[in-house]
């Protein structure tokens, strides 16, 4: 049997913060307050940050803009987004994002079925008080290998990034 989710409310700084490919990533809610019907995370990336070409064999993949820009490239097509922006990203559709070279992105990630909190704590590693951007190196080929154990498979390296968007 499932445990009782109870309400709550975190405050914009509350959440399980990682450090996730140089990405300050919160984490608001999970699978176990979700009945694993999704994950919400508070993205912070970057200015010029490209995550790889990558697709997710089980989850759809949502943003929610809350400031800045980023330009999504999906199945084909480029897609623009800013404040206030949502964007979908079906699963088994390979995709990737480029952040503008003008400000970082804030975002919020939603996930549907849950999961993703576990891929990025498995890669990540504890923010803990510190708030400043932290680059920290990865590995390429452990990133692949954590990626396939989280039912996403990594297809290519990141886009060129190019100045504005």
């Amino acid at each position: 049997m499932s445990p009782i989710v109870r309400p709550y409310v975190l405050g914009s700084a509350e959440g399980e913060a990682l450090w996730f490919l140089g990405n300050l990533v919160t984490v608001k809610a999970t699978g176990a307050q979700t009945r694993s019907r999704l994950t919400v995370a508070e993205f912070l990336n970057p200015a010029g940050f490209a995550p790889p070409l990558h697709r997710h064999l089980e989850e759809d993949e949502m943003f929610y803009v809350l400031s800045g820009t980023a330009r999504f490239l999906c199945d084909g097509q480029q897609l623009t987004a800013r404040q206030g922006d949502f964007v979908l990203l079906p699963v088994g559709l390979p995709h990737t994002f480029v952040v503008g070279s003008e400000e970082p992105l804030r975002c919020l990630q939603i996930t549907t079925p849950s999961g993703f909190e576990d891929f990025a704590e498995e890669v990540g590693v504890p923010a803990g008080e510190r708030r400043l951007p932290d680059p920290g190196p990865f590995d390429p080929a452990a990133l692949g290998h954590a990626a396939a154990r989280h039912h996403i498979e990594i297809l290519g390296p990141p886009p060129n990034t190019h100045p504005g968007i």
